[in-house]
This record gives structure tokens, sequence and C-alpha cells, in this order.
């Protein structure tokens, strides 16, 4: 599901799970509780990517139509629990994305602290609105701390997927590196974050990330709870996505 190797102190987490690393409950607790081993251990710094030619495509909305009301209820929970892992992550943390980062993986993939695409055929996007399903509270705020402020309704309300060169030139990411130099340059740029003093980095980091914190600690309880509401009672709307998803594959 999750491989973990690390050399001259840098970390790199490989998502290996399915055909699409679609995020459910296991690969939700995978990841949060590898982020969350990682804090003690020697690792400087963090890549994180996926397999072939998907970074992540979501969640995995099989899973959230099959399991029903009581699903949701447990799976968002767990992904709240993946996003505080990897966004608050003390130490840097680079997303090389291999190839697509749709909905729940796009916001994965915003959640670090520099962002590499692969040129080739990989698109990103948030596709929530298009699913029927609103944003919980933390992916929000992740996408209105990670992407500029003036393409987020954009971004949001129109749910489009954008090609590498558009997803470089609107935001979404911080460069674009050849597909079998991806690896190299992510790690490449792992060591220069991780070069910084630590204790001044993650001082910064948690700096940079406060208003997202508070504002989570303030109102995301609340905000949560509608959008589970809301999840639970877009189930149909949000199978009738699938099928449809599935018979343009």
């Amino acid at each position: 599901m999750i491989d973990v190797k690390a050399e001259d102190g840098i970390a790199t987490v490989t998502i290996r799970y399915g055909k699409a690393n679609a995020l459910d409950i296991a690969l939700c607790e995978g990841l949060a509780k590898c982020f969350e081993d990682l804090r003690a251990s020697d690792a400087r710094a963090v890549v994180v990517t996926g397999q072939g030619r998907i970074f992540s495509g979501g969640v995995d909305l099989l899973q959230v139509t099959a399991g029903g009301a009581d699903y949701v209820r447990k799976f968002l929970p767990t992904l709240h629990r993946l996003y505080d892992a990897v966004f608050f992550h003390p130490r840097p943390v680079v997303a090389a994305i291999n190839g697509h980062a749709i909905a729940g993986g796009c916001v994965l993939a915003c959640c670090a602290d520099r962002r590499i695409m692969a040129r080739g055929g990989g698109r990103m996007g948030v596709t929530e609105l298009l699913v029927g399903v609103p944003f919980p509270a933390l992916a929000f705020e992740i996408m209105r701390f990670a992407v500029p402020r003036l393409h987020l309704p954009e971004f949001t309300f129109g749910g489009a997927t954008y090609d590498v060169e558009a997803a470089l030139a609107h935001g979404w990411v911080d460069e674009v590196a050849e597909a079998d130099a991806l690896p190299q340059r992510a790690v490449a740029a792992a060591k220069s974050l991780a070069r910084l003093s630590p204790l001044a980095f993650a001082q910064t980091k948690k700096q940079l990330r406060q208003e997202v914190a508070e504002r989570v600690e303030r109102s995301g309880a609340m905000t949560d709870a509608t959008v589970a509401d809301i999840w639970t009672e877009a189930l149909d709307y949000v199978r009738a996505y699938a099928a449809r998803t599935l018979n343009k594959s």
C-alpha cells in the first residue's frame, strides 16, 4: 500500500494502492500513520509520490456509495486525519506529482510545501462540486492556503482539471519536470529545504499555516457536521456521477 525508503536523510513515500491510489479508510489511515511516524524518525524531509501515471485519483467513490451513510461518517474523519498529518508535518514535504491528482488527491498534493509535476498526460484539479459534495473544513482551508486566491472560485465552482502546463500557469504546481527526472528533482528540492535550520523551518511553517489551524479550530467541527450531512444526502448523486465516470473510462 505504502512504500517508505530513506536515503541521505530524505524519506520517499510512494503510494501503491490499486489502479488509482484512491482514498479510502485504509489508505487514509495508513498514510496518516506513516507521516505521524516520520515525525519521530531521522528524516529531514519527505517526498510523497504515486505509482505509474497517477498520484491519486481522489476519494474512492465506489466505496462511498457501497458503504452508504455509515461509511461516509467513518471515512471523513480519517480523511481529515490524513490531511492534518501531511499539511502540518513540521519538516519539509515535497509532492512529486507523477500523474493525475484529482479531487481529494489534488488536495493531498496541495498539503506539500513544494509541488513538482511530471510533464506528460497528468491532470490536476478539484472536482468535488461536480461529484455533488462540498469540501470538508480542513480540505477547503488547504485549498485556500495553497492556490492563488484569484483562482479559488474558478477551481472550486468550475471543477475543471488542468493539464501540466495549465496547472503551472494557474499556480497548482511550483514547477514541472520531465517524467524520468521527477524523482531526482523532488529529492533535490527536499534536500534544499532540509538544509535550512530544522527548528527555524518548523516554526516558520507553523506561522504560515497558523490561520488554517485557527479557522479549523474555530469552526471546523460545525462545518464538518454540515458537510457530512450533505455527503450522506448526496449519495444518489455521487452514485450517478461514479457510474458516468466509469462508463467514460
